[in-house]
Parts: C-alpha cells; sequence; structure tokens
C-alpha cells in the first residue's frame, strides 16, 4: 500500500463534494470545517461543484467526476476534503480510472465517501475514513488532534472497544459505511476481502435492514475471508414503533457472533459522536479479547 505524504501546515487542500448537495442548515457547519483547517494551517480551497445542485447530488455525474479529478491532479495540491456524505459517489466510478499521480494524495471523508476510499484501496493507495467538513466540528479535541497528528506523520495510538472474543490477528483495515459496502459487492469496485480486518458503521438504518445486509455479506461468504471485524457507531438504528423487533446490538450479535474471528465493538468512529479517523489500507494488529485496536 502506498501511503500519501505528511502534510505539512501552509499546505494546499481541495475541497470537493462528490455526492450529496449541500443540505438547508449546512452552510454554517460548513464554514465552520472550513476555519478549522485553516487554525491548523491548511489553505483549503472550495471547488465550485459545492454549490451545485442537481436533485439530491452537488451537481450532474460529469461536474462531479470533474471536480474529483480535478483535485486529484492538480499539481499543488497535497489533500482532497470531502464537504459531506449523502448519496452519489458510487455513480462516479462507472468507467473511471484514477489519473495515475506520484506521489499520491490524501482523499478524506466516510460515509457514502466509502465507494472512493474502497476503489482508491483497490489501487494499492491508503486514504483516510475521517469526518467531512460539514461534520468536523462537532469532533472533540482528542479526535481532532488524533486526525491531523496522523495526517502529519506521527503514529495513531489504539483504540479500545469492547471485545467479543477470538484472540489476536493483524491484517489490513477496510473501514466503510455498511450500506454503500454492501451496495459496492460484487461490482468492480469491490476489493479482495482475504486477509482483511473489515470495520463497519451505520445510520439511520433499522435492525431488520441491518440483519438483511449482513445476511447478504453471510450468503457471498465474505465474514469467512476476514481476519478480523471492527464495529463503530450504529447511530440511531431505532426499532420500529411498534417495538416488534431485536436491538441493533442484538441483530449484529446473531450476525457475527459464530465467525469465530476476533471482534471488537462499541469503537467510537462513525455518525453520531467522535469519528476517530482510520487509515483505509493500514496495518493494524487487533485483540479481540482485550477489545484493543493496535496502529501498525
Amino acid at each position: 500500500m502506498l501511503l500519501p505524504p505528511p502534510l505539512r501546515q501552509g499546505d494546499f487542500l481541495m475541497a470537493i463534494a462528490p455526492s450529496g448537495r449541500l443540505r438547508e442548515g449546512e452552510r454554517e457547519r460548513l464554514e465552520k470545517g472550513l476555519r478549522i483547517w485553516q487554525k491548523r494551517g491548511y489553505k483549503i480551497i472550495l471547488e465550485p461543484n459545492c454549490q451545485a445542485k442537481a436533485g439530491y447530488l452537488a451537481g450532474d455525474d460529469q461536474v462531479r467526476r470533474q471536480a474529483l479529478a480535478m483535485a486529484w491532479s492538480h499539481p499543488h495540491c497535497r489533500g482532497i476534503v470531502c464537504v459531506r456524505g449523502g448519496y452519489g459517489s458510487a455513480r462516479l466510478l462507472e468507467n473511471w480510472q484514477w489519473p495515475p499521480i506520484n506521489p499520491p494524495k490524501w482523499l478524506i471523508g466516510f460515509s457514502d465517501v466509502t465507494s472512493l476510499l474502497w476503489s482508491l484501496y483497490r489501487q494499492g493507495i491508503v486514504s483516510l475514513h475521517a469526518p467531512v467538513l460539514t461534520t468536523i466540528a462537532q469532533e472533540s479535541d482528542w479526535s481532532l488532534n488524533r486526525l491531523f497528528d496522523y495526517l502529519e506523520g506521527k503514529g495513531l495510538p489504539p483504540l479500545r472497544g469492547k471485545g467479543w472474543g477470538g484472540g489476536k490477528t493483524r491484517g489490513r483495515l477496510l473501514p466503510g459505511n455498511l450500506t454503500v459496502a454492501t451496495h459496492l459487492l460484487g461490482t468492480p469496485i469491490c476489493p479482495d476481502f482475504r486477509g482483511v480486518i473489515l470495520a463497519l458503521e451505520e445510520v439511520q438504518e433499522a435492525p431488520y435492514r441491518i440483519d438483511r445486509m449482513l445476511t447478504q455479506w453471510r450468503l457471498m461468504g465474505i465474514f469467512w475471508q476476514l481476519k478480523g471485524i471492527l464495529l463503530g457507531r450504529f447511530s440511531d438504528c431505532n426499532l420500529p414503533r411498534d417495538g416488534n423487533s431485536w436491538t441493533v446490538a442484538e441483530v449484529l450479535r446473531d450476525r457475527l457472533a459464530d465467525l469465530k474471528i476476533p471482534i471488537i465493538s462499541d469503537l467510537p468512529f462513525g455518525h453520531g459522536g467522535d469519528n476517530a479517523c482510520l487509515p483505509v489500507g493500514g496495518l493494524v494488529e487487533i485483540d479481540g479479547d482485550e477489545g484493543e485496536v493496535r496502529f501498525l
């Protein structure tokens, strides 16, 4: 895996919207996000497509694809920060080839940006599952310092969650949103899962939908190819009004506990709280008994 060079204060980065359009009320969150990056000493330029609208998308596919290609190929741009998630990044990858660049640059985002992060993983390039511009202002100082320390070349401290057992293992980390990742299965963007430690998070999906997606992974035999699983936050994945449902925690146990691989849950990443940055393609060691994730 190719690791982009560390960022330095004064570096120039570009902000693009590869997925959904800005929603009402998000402009202030965007401005706060820009100020956080600027206070850290970085120059952030908003690509014009961030203001574009095409239904629920931030401009049509051509507009968003051109923004991605331009930011990726720009000779002075050291990284790309995604403005928000939503939906639409996978549409850009139809007949898409990443323009060759050396060295590669950072791509930063999560949620719907999972499609782009996994596409880069297939190219052997490390990217960063981390807050987007419209969510970064919600992060604690701990999470922000972790993010910028990593981007500037420092190591990541361990994360701790709830261990389900399974002992220790190590492998390449592949974080993403469960819904987006599920819709990539069987496509050319889908990576090779052999030897991978999969990290999943989700937001606003009913428990039975979580069950349906995890069952698809089981039926495809993917979980048995993994070295381990990390579970972040499953935010607002609430019970139906009639209450006739398992909780999302019960669904996760039912669908995953029999895999006989190290699993750690309750880790601080995803929507609705601290979204600890995770290197997509980075090497990690996990301890399913102690609930610890170490970044190598």
